[in-house]
């Protein structure tokens, strides 16, 4: 049997080409003792992948050029060579971007198909909804009667932290989008006190007008003028998340930073940046807490799905040109 895997073939210059990468097709994988056959079934897309297409230093190693990439997946247990997942079992794992992938059992996490849909794991109950929830919570150590700033809200992290900080009981939450549709779906359908399209007008402006007493938490998911508009806002002991910076992933020089970073000094507020990784031991609370959301429908979620491991690269582009609503997955 073939196996389908997508290479890294050279390293992007500005924003990726098709010619960078391409569709491989490689031998069928063998579990060793210890691993796991799985089957892909749902495949992750996102913004911090591109990171890891530069060979500069990072906190996660670069992919390597000729190899397959790498990135969330979650699928079928086929073939069992490990004690405690059997054949038939379903998984989150680390190996996508391909068909099938062996995977060592004690870093595969068994989830259950029958308690929510197998492409939530990779979504609002996995790393994205956990990024939501720690990054609000801890990083940015909301509390109740904030007024918070989310930028990129339409997307798989965003619309999550919006939502559970008017659930943690937000005073007021503003979310930017690119699109006068996904503005309207943050006020209508996540319940966002304001919203507005960046691509309108100044975004200092537009946040002023939604937020006319400041601003006590921004979410960043896009940097640039989102970070300096938000400074400019940001109440008394404001506290900022730089969870990403997808506006500048693409640049091939240095983007200047914000202006204004001296207004820190008058309202003693605080950045500080945010990785997921750091905060895997808040997972069980996350999911004891959220989980009940989701299933309630008090927290909802939108996916974009993509059919077919031939349109892995395009979904992949498509989250940088932010196309997607909510969580971009690829389904196999």
């Amino acid at each position: 049997m073939i196996n389908r895997e997508w290479h890294l073939l050279s390293r992007p210059v500005g924003w990726p080409k098709p010619e960078d990468f391409a569709l491989v097709e490689a031998e069928m994988p063998t579990p060793g003792e210890g691993q796991v056959l799985v089957r892909n079934k749902y495949l992750s897309v996102d913004p911090y992948m591109r990171g890891r297409m530069s060979a500069a230093k990072s906190y996660v190693a670069p992919f390597e050029l000729g190899k397959v990439m790498q990135g969330g997946a979650v699928g079928e247990v086929v073939e069992s060579n490990a004690e405690g997942i059997a054949v038939g079992d379903h998984v989150l794992h680390f190996f996508g971007w391909r068909e099938y992938a062996a995977v060592d059992a004690k870093t595969a996490v068994k989830v259950d198909p029958d308690a929510a849909p197998l492409s939530t794991y990779l979504g609002v109950l996995g790393m994205t909804g956990l990024t939501a929830y720690a990054g609000l919570l801890r990083t940015a150590v909301f509390k109740e009667g904030d007024s918070v700033f989310v930028s990129g809200a339409a997307g798989a992290v965003g619309s999550q932290v919006g939502q559970i900080a008017k659930l943690k009981g937000a005073s007021r939450v503003i979310g930017s989008a690119g699109s006068d549709e996904k503005v309207k779906l943050l006020v209508e359908e996540y319940g966002f006190d304001a919203a507005f399209n960046y691509k309108n007008g100044s975004v200092a402006e537009q946040l002023r007008e939604a937020a006319p007493d400041g601003i006590d938490v921004y979410f960043d998911n896009v940097g640039g003028d989102h970070l300096e508009a938000a400074i400019g806002q940001l109440n008394l002991h404001g506290r900022i998340a730089i969870c990403g910076m997808i506006s500048v992933y693409n640049n091939t020089e240095p983007a200047p930073g914000p202006k204004n970073l001296a207004r820190l000094i008058a309202t003693r507020a605080r950045i500080e940046g945010l990785l997921v990784g750091d905060h895997y031991d808040l997972q069980p609370q996350f999911v004891q807490e959220v989980g009940p959301w989701v299933a309630s429908g008090q927290l909802k979620y939108r996916e974009t799905v993509v059919e077919g491991i031939e349109n892995n690269l395009e979904a992949f582009l498509g989250v940088l040109r932010g196309d997607n609503t909510g969580k971009m997955i690829v389904k196999l």
